[in-house]
C-alpha cells in the first residue's frame, strides 16, 4: 500500500500476464511485484490463463492470499501469448497497462515508479526498459539472452532489437532519435524500421487503444506500427516511446532443444499469421542483403566467434561461448520452417507447452 496523497499522483496500472503452464517461473514473477513500492490501491494483476493444467493457477492463488495482491484470473481461449495479452487487456481497468510476461521478474522494488515516470510527459506513450538484468544464479541461456540484449540472435544482423546489446554497446540499430531525459530516453521511432518492442515488461498507455482497433490477438511490434500509423505527426500530437534506464529479468526455462522449440514456434507461427492477414508490420522490408550475412556468417563461423569475444570483453561470462550455436540451431529452424511454410502454414500446437 501507500499514502493516499502519493497514490493519487501515481497512474492505476494494470499488469497483463499470460500464463499457459507457468509454474516453473510465475511464483518469482508475482513475489516481484508483491514487492513493489507502489500504493496497492492502484495497482491490478491479471492472469490471462491459456488452460494450463499444472500448479499455475494455484500459485496464483496463493500469492494473492499471502501478498494481498488484488490479482484474477481470465480465460484465454485461444492458448497463445498474443491472444492473452488481447483478452488480458480487455478486462483491464488501469490508466496503464503493463504487459510482463510470466517468465519476467522486476529486478527491484522501485521498478513500476521508474517505469511510469515518463508517463508525466503527454507526448510518450509507452515505455520499456533499456536492457536485461543478468544475475549470476541464472541458466546460462538465460544470461546469454541477457548480455545479448534479445532472444533472437538473428535481430543481431538484421539490427532491430530492442534491449542493450553487449556486442555492439547499442541498445537497437534502426533509426531513431533519443533525446535523454536523464532517467530514461525519449525516443522517436520511424514505422517502417521498428524494433522488437513490446514485451517484457512493456508499459502502454490505455487511452492508446482510442486510436488502434483490438483485435484477438496482440502482436508486439504490430502495436507500434499501428500506433505510428494511426497518428502521423502532421496530424494529431506525437507518438514517442521511453526506453528507461532499468532492467528487466527473462527467465529462460529450458535447455538447446527447448531454445530450438522456441525458434520453430517463432517462424511457424509467423508465417501461419501472415497468411491469415492479422499482421500488420511489413517484415517483408526486412533486408536481405542482412539475412545473407547471417547465413554466411553461421557457415563460416568466423564472424561468430568475433562477436563473441567482442560480447566478452564488455561483459566476461563463458555463456558466449553458446553463442555460435545460438545462431546455428536459429539457421536451421527457420530455414526448415520457412521451407515447410511454403507447403502449408500452420500454428505450433500448443498441446503439452510448458514455460
Amino acid at each position: 500500500g501507500g499514502v493516499d496523497g502519493v497514490a493519487q499522483n501515481l497512474p492505476t496500472i494494470s499488469i497483463v500476464i499470460p500464463t499457459l503452464n507457468s509454474r516453473k517461473t510465475l511464483r518469482e514473477c508475482l513475489d516481484s511485484i508483491a514487492f513493489q513500492d507502489y500504493p496497492g490501491e492502484n495497482l491490478e494483476v491479471i492472469i490471462s490463463d491459456g488452460g494450463s493444467n499444472d500448479s499455475t493457477i494455484e500459485i496464483a492463488g496463493t500469492v494473492k492470499t499471502e501478498k494481498g495482491l488484488n490479482l484474477r484470473v481470465v480465460p484465454n481461449a485461444l492458448k497463445t501469448g498474443e491472444a492473452g495479452k488481447a483478452a488480458g487487456l480487455k478486462a483491464a481497468t488501469g490508466e496503464v497497462i503493463a504487459f510482463i510476461d510470466s517468465d519476467n521478474v522486476l529486478p527491484g522494488p522501485d521498478w513500476l515508479r521508474a517505469m511510469v515516470e515518463p508517463f508525466r510527459d503527454a507526448e510518450i506513450v509507452a515505455a520499456e526498459p533499456i536492457e536485461y538484468t543478468a544475475r549470476v544464479g541464472d541458466g546460462y541461456i538465460t544470461r546469454y539472452c541477457a548480455h545479448l540484449g534479445m532472444n533472437d540472435p538473428l535481430c543481431l544482423f538484421l539490427g532491430n532489437y530492442d534491449r542493450y546489446c553487449a556486442v555492439t554497446g547499442l541498445w537497437t540499430e534502426v533509426p531513431h532519435r533519443a533525446e535523454d531525459r536523464g532517467a530514461y530516453l525519449k525516443v522517436e521511432l520511424d514505422k517502417l524500421h521498428l524494433p522488437t518492442m513490446g514485451a517484457n515488461g512493456f508499459l502502454i498507455r490505455r487511452s492508446a487503444w482510442d486510436t488502434i482497433p483490438l483485435g484477438d490477438y496482440l502482436f508486439d511490434i504490430d502495436v507500434l506500427y499501428e500506433l505510428l500509423d494511426s497518428n502521423p505527426d502532421d496530424n494529431g500530437k506525437p507518438v514517442r516511446f521511453a526506453k528507461v534506464k532499468t532492467g528487466i529479468i527473462h527467465i529462460f526455462s529450458g535447455d538447446m532443444r527447448t531454445f530450438a522449440r522456441k525458434q520453430r514456434r517463432r517462424i511457424r507461427d509467423y508465417l501461419f499469421y501472415s497468411r491469415l492477414g492479422v499482421r500488420k508490420y511489413p517484415w517483408k522490408k526486412t533486408s536481405r542483403l542482412k539475412l545473407l550475412k547471417f547465413i554466411f556468417s553461421c557457415l563460416t563461423v568466423v564472424p561468430l566467434l568475433a562477436q563473441s569475444l567482442r560480447g566478452y570483453s564488455k561483459r566476461p561470462d563463458a555463456v558466449w561461448l553458446f553463442h555460435p550455436l545460438a545462431c546455428w540451431l536459429t539457421l536451421w529452424e527457420y530455414s526448415r520452417g520457412t521451407i515447410a511454410g511454403v507447403f502449408s502454414a500452420k500454428e505450433l500446437t500448443r498441446e503439452g507447452w510448458s514455460q
